[in-house]
């Protein structure tokens, strides 16, 4: 049984009232779709930033132990050029040679392990730095993915139509086809 609606017959009022729920139907489907969407990215998001963490971690710990290990070596460099300095210390002093130019000689032996000792010292502050700059561009390629991850995030979010815009495109809708049922 149609009743009239708005001063439209019983039919065209029951098609106008029918196209309004249609349209009320087909926003909020849309609306749920676009809910659903927006949670999948989210979880999706979730997924690649545990993935991004460990992968950070991983790189992490690779680029510590590989300055650990060059601090190892190292400080192994640092004592085999000390002992060479002392053997060369002792055989010139084994000479039995006394005088300015044994202690030339004895200067010199020094002066050569300290200048050894010093550039290994040079190398491993570099590495270091080095360290600390590659562990700055892991940081900020982590942080890139995680921006990313998020822009992704609010971009689907952003896509779901509110309640209000869907009730205000149905009325809009209603009011065209109100407008065309009494032209």
């Amino acid at each position: 049984m149609c009743v009239p609606v708005l001063g439209l017959g019983a039919k065209a009022g029951g098609l106008f009232l029918g196209s309004l729920g249609l349209n009320l139907a087909t926003g909020l489907a849309q609306r749920s779709a676009a809910q659903a969407a927006a949670d999948q990215t989210y979880q999706s998001a979730l997924i690649a930033n545990r993935s991004a963490e460990q992968s950070f971690t991983a790189q992490q710990e690779a680029t510590a132990d590989q300055l650990k290990e060059t601090r190892a070596s190292s400080a192994q460099e640092k004592l085999a050029k000390t002992i060479r300095g002392l053997q060369a210390r002792g055989a010139i002093r084994a000479n039995e040679q006394a005088g300015l130019t044994v202690n030339l000689l004895l200067a010199d032996a020094e002066r050569q392990a300290a200048n050894a000792r010093e550039a290994i010292n040079q190398s491993l502050e570099s590495a270091t730095r080095q360290y600390t700059r590659n562990i700055s561009g892991l940081e900020a390629q982590r942080d890139g993915r995680r921006n990313q991850l998020q822009s992704n995030i609010n971009q689907a979010y952003n896509q779901i139509p509110s309640l209000g815009s869907i009730i205000l495109n149905t009325a809009t809708q209603g009011l065209s086809a109100y407008g065309q049922l009494t032209a």
